[in-house]
């Protein structure tokens, strides 16, 4: 799948120039084109990746290259006046090629919270292409104003795009980890789930062609119909000889290469794999059951996958969801690993957005109680208890 791939504010930024290394490391071609855009001057100095030309900072006027301080109505304000200078590097992106946009930010700041759903509104407006956004909770240790943001633009931002992909930073924190260290990991198994699942079917000459093809076609199919999408992934690693098994060896469900791979012991792989992507670490933690919409992409050296347990696979998906449109394929690699990503669209049962509402909820009783307090609490302060002083004017 070629996507246009839009970052914006800090996390946005970092996540889409990790995209780009990873494309450059895989050749996988999921980044058609790329573009940061933040009112922070030093994030956006801070990429690697990311084309110098392609990175936009807004709100100048405003901020002057500072950040909007995780105000994200600010940053909502900021990118309407300056939505003229987004489609400027927008513009630059060949649409022609790409598949569809996808916008990501961080939630719980200022910029990417607030600015990322205006400028989904105004792509959806303007492109027949799919918009779709990929929001990062903040862990519930980072407080309670971040939380408010995120609860506020996730209920806007999930209007805004044809399907809004959410990975929750409270269900991948590890303990001990530097804050720079934690982010860094985040963004890698961000990366590396999203990876497998786009990668699929972007296929160059030469390259092993998957039995059952996963095209971006399935992936735009499986997130029609809007709602919140939530991806698991697991991996094994394998030995990679230079025989491999046919497309054909494949197809039958058996190998008859003359390293004779045991067929029941890749068809168990792939079953059990399909059973920890879906019931493991989701990148939002959720209940599988109700999900409207699956779609499952097998990765790894062509002799280690197989027909028969692809169809498993599937048809384990269509049992524990509940629904009959699930979707399957392989996606042959030569990485000395096979991995299952799942996509599961339309998920409900998020008790993780549910606690983060009501967090976001007490810490908006509380700022308004504080507000309302502010005024008399400083008149206490300054005023004497006699009113004998006079102020100089």
């Amino acid at each position: 799948m070629k996507l246009a791939m839009i970052g914006f504010g800090q996390a946005g930024g970092k996540i889409v120039d990790k995209f780009l290394e990873y494309d450059k490391e895989t050749g996988s071609g999921i980044v058609r084109s790329a573009v940061a855009v933040n009112t922070a001057k030093a994030d956006l100095l801070g990429l690697e990746h990311i084309p110098e030309e392609n990175r936009v900072l807004i709100g100048q006027a405003r901020v002057k290259g500072h950040g909007v301080g995780a105000d994200n109505e600010l940053g909502a304000e900021i990118a309407e006046e300056d939505i003229d200078e987004v489609q400027g590097a927008i513009d630059n992106i060949p649409v022609h090629e790409v598949d569809a946009f996808l916008i990501v930010a961080g939630l719980g700041g200022g910029t990417g919270s607030g600015g990322s759903p205006v400028v989904a509104k105004h792509l959806k407006r303007i492109y027949t292409e799919p918009v779709y956004g990929l929001g990062v909770l903040p862990g519930s240790d980072e407080g309670g104003i971040y939380t408010l943001n995120a609860a506020r633009s996730f209920q806007t931002f999930v209007r805004e795009v044809d399907n809004l992909m959410v990975f929750d930073n409270d269900a991948w924190r590890q303990t001990g980890e530097s804050v720079e260290g934690g982010y860094d990991h985040i963004n890698e198994e961000i990366v590396r789930r999203f990876g497998v699942l786009f990668g699929a079917g972007e296929i160059e000459a030469g390259d092993n062609v998957a039995e059952s093809v996963v095209d971006s076609s399935e992936i735009i199919n499986t997130l029609d119909g809007g709602g919140v999408s939530t991806v698991g992934y697991a991996s094994e690693d394998v030995e990679v000889s230079s025989g491999g098994g046919g497309l054909l060896s494949r197809f039958k469900g058996d190998d008859s290469s003359d390293d004779g791979m045991d067929t029941a012991n890749t068809t168990n792989r792939i079953t059990s794999l399909v059973r920890k992507a879906a019931l493991g670490r989701l990148t939002l933690p959720c209940e599988i059951e109700g999900a409207e919409r699956a779609l499952l992409v097998m990765a790894g050296p062509p002799k280690h996958l197989n027909r028969k347990g692809i169809e498993r696979g599937r048809k384990w998906l269509e049992e524990q969801t509940g629904s009959m449109e699930v979707r399957g394929g392989d996606y042959p690699t030569n990485a000395p690993k096979v991995a299952a990503s799942i996509l599961l669209a339309g998920v409900h049962n998020v008790p993780r957005i549910k606690e983060l509402q009501q967090v976001a909820i007490e810490a908006q009783d509380n700022i308004d109680d504080i507000r309302d307090q502010s005024e008399d609490n400083l008149e206490d302060l300054v005023e004497d208890d006699e009113d004998e002083l006079d102020p100089l004017f």
